[in-house]
């Protein structure tokens, strides 16, 4: 009885430490046209665009063994994985990591530690992840804290025209009324937006839809006209669930939404997506941009349109109305408070626009990377100044609780992401 008791209680212990899932990234160039407009060189993995999703189960840990067959460093991020106890494991170039050389090969360990979701893994050491280095990532739950049919992926990328170095080379050759030639188009699940696959619903069923923008630097909204969006899962947390109209997303973010379909299959329907920027010109047909996502219920049936509504007349997503399934405390009390201000600094982005930091000067790399100076300088490393001043770097203490404040004087928007938090 005590043996049996014994392999019960092991057999527990195993699932609830999880499998560990390999995955294999051999990360190249691919001449190849994305959007059906340019050709260029690109990034892929395995000799493909686009990279297949990872999907792990809640409680594995991911093993991501990655060769770098470019000509540069590159690195890898899990955007929105925690990392507790694994920094070393962020992929921030010469930041966490020195970065992988060419012809060289390591291994992301990735604890999902707890976390399910939507996130997405990206390049993060230079220009790789606008070239194309970037993938979904899903975490599934093993008890869904609310119940749904199926699960469908749908992701929203900005492409380029050319690479982003290139780009950014010829921005400050170029007029005003060239500019069209550097907009981004859209890539949706993968392809042109322009070509986007049909998404299938059966009536009655209800649909998980997980929304992933994997973009580098345009916003999209995200419509489904004619049914009613309900949000319950915000960048890798589960919420309690939130009607909306549509989602109004920046880069990076990711959301879950619910969408029960209708009880008959007399009319498919369209998903809209726009497109678009407030810190570039505004141009017809490129900012904003719009596009479609065939919803068919059944094949042959009539597509049920609906008149064009004002953004002002619709329920956009409120980040201050949600709340978490978790009921976290606020923490308190606060021991540090640090206010950072959004700065702008010379042209020389790929629309010759400014470039910001968050502080006073643009950050650069160091010389050295930032953890490896912070475990190997002894005192010296609670000083900012160890890290080098184009870091801008706050050194806190363990277990601080910290207030930080983020000015934006712009009067544009710009999205944030706080990388472990």
């Amino acid at each position: 009885m005590l043996l049996l008791l014994g392999i019960i209680q092991l057999f527990g212990i195993l699932q609830a430490l999880g499998a560990r899932v390999e995955v294999g990234w051999d990360v190249g160039y691919l001449n190849i046209s994305r959007d059906g407009y340019s050709t260029w060189l690109a990034v892929g993995v395995n000799g493909r665009q686009p990279i297949a999703p990872v999907y792990v189960d809640e409680g594995d840990t991911l093993l991501l063994n990655v060769r770098n067959s470019l000509d540069k460093p590159i690195s890898l991020h899990a955007h929105g994985l925690f990392q507790r106890n694994t920094t070393y494991y962020d992929g921030v170039g010469m930041v966490t990591e020195c970065g992988i050389p060419p012809g060289e090969s390591f291994t992301y360990v990735i604890d999902t530690g707890g976390q399910t979701g939507t996130f997405w893994i990206h390049g993060h050491y230079g220009s790789e992840v606008a070239d194309g280095l970037r993938a979904p990532f899903i975490i599934r739950e093993k008890a869904p804290a609310v119940q749904y049919d199926e699960d469908v992926l749908i992701t929203l990328e900005d492409w380029l025209q050319m690479p982003y170095d290139l780009m950014g080379a010829r921005a400050q050759q170029i007029r005003f009324d060239q500019l069209f030639s550097n907009y981004p188009t859209v890539l949706i699940n993968g392809i042109d937006g322009n070509k986007s696959q049909p998404i299938h619903f059966v009536p009655g069923k209800r649909y998980r839809l997980r929304i992933a923008s994997m973009s580098v630097s345009y916003w999209f909204k995200f419509r489904l006209p004619g049914h009613k969006l309900e949000i319950v899962e915000s960048d890798g947390i589960a919420i309690e669930p939130l009607a909306v109209d549509g989602l109004d997303m920046c880069p990076g973010q990711r959301y879950s939404v619910l969408v029960t379909a209708h009880d008959t299959d007399a009319f498919n329907f369209r998903f809209n997506v726009t497109f678009y920027a407030d810190y570039v010109p505004k141009l017809a047909d490129f900012n904003p941009r719009h596009y479609e996502i065939p919803l068919v219920y059944r094949e042959g049936a009539p597509t049920r349109r609906y008149a064009i509504v004002g953004d002002d007349k619709l329920v956009w997503q409120d980040e201050f109305a949600m709340v978490p399934r978790n009921r976290q405390p606020l923490l308190e009390p606060v021991n540090r408070r640090i206010t950072v201000s959004k700065q702008e600094h010379t042209p020389y982005d790929g629309f010759g626009l400014p470039t910001y930091s968050l502080g006073d000067y643009a950050y650069t790399h160091p010389m050295v990377p930032s953890l490896i100076t912070a475990l190997t300088t002894g005192n010296w490393a609670n000083n900012s100044l160890a890290y080098g001043p184009q870091t801008n770097t706050h050194v806190v203490e363990h277990m601080e609780v910290v207030e930080l404040m983020l000015v934006n004087p712009s009067g544009k928007d710009h999205s944030i992401h706080m990388h472990g938090y």
